[in-house]
């Protein structure tokens, strides 16, 4: 994939990705391109993408990356063109949910990387505890590729959220509070 300092890498991938990087994800389910090695990127629990020790600065070449990220059944993170595969370091979630616009029906994120999706049966939004105890809320993006919920959107959906009982679609029989969307409930669990 070349460089990331926007001397080769974007226009490589770029070309090898045509129209999809245009418009939204590339379709890297239906790529299995030979592994290449290790890039030296990591994406930051913070959603920084840090290249050889340097943030990237470019937002459309973050879209870019992202647009051909890929998780495998082994975890791990990949970037992927139909010609080759490079290992990649994600710390956390490989994207940050940065807003949310909370309807009766219907949560619809925003990430950092500017993808939207509405939480419901296939993007479910789940609540994982960290070591200190406090709330690590998720939701599915797309193919394994979750955005941790940042703390501003977290607060919101805690206040939008009603307690219930009953089972949610994360298997969860729950007493704690519960958010609606898209035909499914999702236990946000004692969050509030």
């Amino acid at each position: 994939m070349g460089r990331a300092d926007g001397h080769g890498t974007e226009s490589g991938i770029a070309a090898a990705i045509g129209p999809a990087a245009r418009g939204g994800p590339a379709p890297v389910h239906l790529w299995n391109p030979p592994y290449c090695g290790e890039m030296d990127l990591t994406i930051t629990a913070d959603g920084r993408w840090i290249h050889e020790g340097s943030p990237i600065g470019r937002p459309a070449m973050v879209r870019l990356f992202a647009s051909v990220l890929k998780r495998e059944e082994d975890g791990r993170f990949y970037l992927v063109t139909p010609v080759e595969k490079l290992g990649i370091r994600v710390e956390d979630a490989p994207f940050i949910a940065v807003d949310a616009d909370v309807a009766e029906d219907a949560i619809t994120f925003t990430t950092n990387v500017g993808d939207r999706v509405t939480a419901g049966p296939d993007n479910p939004i789940r609540v994982a505890v960290a070591p200190d105890g406090t709330p690590r809320p998720y939701v599915h993006v797309r193919r394994g590729l979750e955005a941790l919920i940042d703390r501003k959107t977290f607060y919101r959906l805690v206040e939008a959220a009603e307690g219930a009982a009953g089972d949610t679609a994360d298997g969860a029989a729950g007493d704690g509070l519960v958010l609606r969307s898209g035909g499914a409930v999702f236990s946000l669990g004692e969050a509030g």
